[in-house]
């Protein structure tokens, strides 16, 4: 299990980031300030250090720089309020691995998490799964083939994940709405709806790859192997 350190002085944030964090098959040490931060960081090791960059006591660039002097391989990202050029250039000189600029999904940290976790750690499995003619980058939010590249939103890209899991596979209404919206409304289910037609337009160009709506039940991803 991969062990997070997580410094984050707003405690409903932080608390929330935990519990997150933890669901998604993390270990997490949350300290409340860059002191504890370093603190804590000294009773390490960490596989990645999640800072939040304005805090009391000591701030989250500062932080980091303890944290590289102490470990140079150290892997880290900054959250932050502020979207100042100076303050992502700033995170690079620190070398950061990456910056996310509050308010976020948190999903979306997870991702990010992961991706720092994958290309730092021995072994990582790829990033890219196959299906059909194209390659798919969940990490990176991209849908690929040979000619051409389609950049994906993060609801898109769950949605996509969801159905190949699931391939070849009637997938309940119900199911998708929980599992990439949250909940299941009918407002929800519109929205599905127009989400569902643009993904078939991502795989139109591959015929193994058909996208069958039941009406009222739900969505089959087929893929001819």
């Amino acid at each position: 299990m991969p062990r997070l350190l997580l410094v984050e002085d707003n405690e409903d944030l932080g608390h929330i980031l935990s519990q997150y964090l933890e669901g998604a098959g993390f270990s997490v040490s949350w300290a409340r300030n860059g002191v504890t931060g370093i603190a804590a960081f000294r009773q390490g090791p960490f596989d990645c250090c999640i800072l939040d960059i304005m805090m009391p006591l000591k701030d989250g660039f500062t932080l980091a720089a303890e944290i590289h002097a102490l470990d140079p391989n150290a892997n880290f990202l900054f959250l932050t309020a502020r979207r100042e050029k100076e303050d992502r250039i700033r995170g690079l000189r620190l070398q950061a691995d990456d910056y996310i600029t509050k308010p976020f999904d948190a999903e979306e940290l997870v991702l990010r998490i992961r991706n720092i976790l994958r290309r730092r750690l021995p072994g990582a499995e790829p990033a890219e799964i196959t299906i059909g003619k194209y390659q798919f980058d969940f990490e990176n939010l991209v849908l690929k083939d040979a000619s051409s590249k389609q950049r994906l939103t993060l609801q898109e890209a769950k949605l996509i994940r969801l159905l190949v899991d699931h391939s070849n596979t009637l997938v309940r209404r119900e199911m998708i709405l929980e599992k990439v919206w949250g909940k299941n409304d009918y407002f929800l289910g519109r929205s599905m709806d127009v989400f569902i037609t643009r993904i078939r337009k991502f795989f139109k160009d591959d015929p193994r790859i058909r996208i069958e709506s039941t009406r009222s039940i739900g969505i089959t991803f087929w893929i001819d192997r």
